[in-house]
């Protein structure tokens, strides 16, 4: 299934690895008040897609986090939103 969404993290959003049932993992992440589960594919080699797709969102994700964290992302965050600055 497909789709599209965009959404924005709350003051309380969050990550975490759980389990669904003890032979199946997902990624939830908890954006306040939005939640997305990413469980495995239910194809042969899922594990392996969903593997590759995890180390690419933790590549991805802190790249985003490094350009936040640096002065030019700070910058043009805090720019014109009072509540980003802090």
């Amino acid at each position: 299934m497909g789709f599209n969404a965009t959404c924005t993290p709350g003051r309380d959003a969050a990550a975490a690895m759980v389990r669904v049932t003890p032979q199946v993992l997902a990624l939830v992440i908890y954006l306040d008040p939005v939640n997305i589960a990413i469980q495995l594919p239910p194809f042969p080699g899922g594990s392996d897609v969903l593997m590759r797709f995890c180390r690419e969102l933790s590549r991805e994700a802190s790249k985003l986090a490094d350009h936040l964290g640096s002065q030019e992302g700070r910058h043009a965050l805090a720019e014109g939103d009072p509540d980003v600055r802090g």
